[in-house]
């Protein structure tokens, strides 16, 4: 099990990633919407906002309260940053339950 701080490092390293990604990729994965990252195991709340192609403003919060709502595991996180998890298939799987709209879906396998 990964820590509360691992998994935070993991979703900077996933912003970092997002603002060095060429402008084709941050096209594909430009639209402007909030995010909550629930990591079930370690009962903590990250959340964001996915704008203009980045991850910005990621804190841990106190409520799920986003359009785009992610749940998994702290080893769950670290793998789908890492590229180590595919995201549909998780996600089919329910390893990772995603609440957003199908179009939101779409935009975050652009993403991982």
């Amino acid at each position: 099990m990964a820590t509360a701080a691992e998994c935070e490092q993991a979703l900077h390293a996933l912003a970092e990633r997002l603002a060095n990604a060429d402008q084709t990729a941050r096209q594909k994965a430009a639209f402007d919407r909030t995010l909550t990252c629930q990591i079930s195991d370690l009962d903590v709340i990250f959340g964001g906002r996915l704008h203009n192609g980045s991850l910005v403003d990621i804190k841990q919060v106190g409520k799920r309260d986003a359009q785009v709502k992610m749940s998994m595991s702290s080893d769950d996180l670290i793998k789908l940053v890492a590229g180590e998890l595919n995201l549909a298939s998780a996600w089919a799987s329910g390893r990772i339950k995603v609440d957003a709209s199908v179009f939101d879906l779409l935009k975050l396998r652009s993403i991982f």
